[in-house]
């Protein structure tokens, strides 16, 4: 009884992390991914609303700390752990998304990855379950914003492991968008100064307020340009 309480409230959680889509949604962004979008969106301080602030326009946040895009279980995949169901269609002339950081670190452990890599997207940028699911979204008719790695401030972390593995994911994924001018790779490589704390969180994985809000302004810009 205890677990299936636990299991009922965990989901209640992540239903709790993704605004709906009514057939009246008036906002042309849509907004999905992991953690890196997901941290502070509750006390109104995410990604989404630094690019709401910045374009003085609604922002879909459907995204979900923990989510990946290699994730089978169907009832949580579905709530928004596996990244592709978190999609709703609409009337969206963006698509921003990021991930691929917890398929690595949760499936590797930072170890090597190669295959688990390939799985995500292929060397060239055109195979994977990511490139598949930019695929569809550009089917739309929508433009897709996809966001890379964020670097660690030159400090050791739980993730200093994976660096090489997210440069990679960054080189791959700048191949997918060079591929289609309606694909566009946000980078972050530069976003965090050597040795400033202030871009994460105390567990220097996730950004901090700052960082979220240096996330959000780098992807308004893009957009509003």
């Amino acid at each position: 009884m205890i677990r299936r309480l636990a299991a009922f409230a965990a989901l209640l959680t992540l239903t709790a992390c993704t605004e709906p889509v009514t057939r009246d949604q008036q906002a042309r962004i849509l907004l999905l991914g992991d953690s890196l979008m997901a941290t502070h969106s509750l006390k109104g301080m995410g990604v989404s609303h630094a690019i709401e602030q910045e374009l003085r326009e609604p922002v879909i946040d459907r995204s979900v700390s923990g989510a990946r895009y290699l994730y089978a279980l169907p009832v949580s995949g579905s709530l928004g752990l596996n990244i592709t169901k978190q999609y709703r269609p609409g009337d969206w002339d963006w698509v921003v998304l990021n991930g691929g950081g917890n398929d690595i670190w949760m499936g590797c452990g930072c170890g090597p990855c190669d295959r688990r890599i390939s799985r995500l997207i292929s060397e060239d940028g055109t195979r994977g379950r990511i490139p598949g699911f930019v695929s569809k979204l550009r089917q739309t008719g929508a433009q897709v914003a996809f966001v890379g790695y964020l670097r660690t401030p030159g400090v050791r972390s739980p993730i200093e492991g994976c660096t090489d593995d997210g440069d990679e994911m960054d080189r791959r994924l700048a191949r997918l968008a060079a591929l289609d001018r309606g694909v566009h790779f946000v980078s972050l490589a530069d976003l965090v100064p050597h040795g400033d704390r202030s871009y994460h969180g105390l567990d220097l994985i996730h950004p901090s307020v700052k960082g979220s809000r240096a996330i959000g302004q780098r992807i308004a810009k893009l957009i509003g340009d």
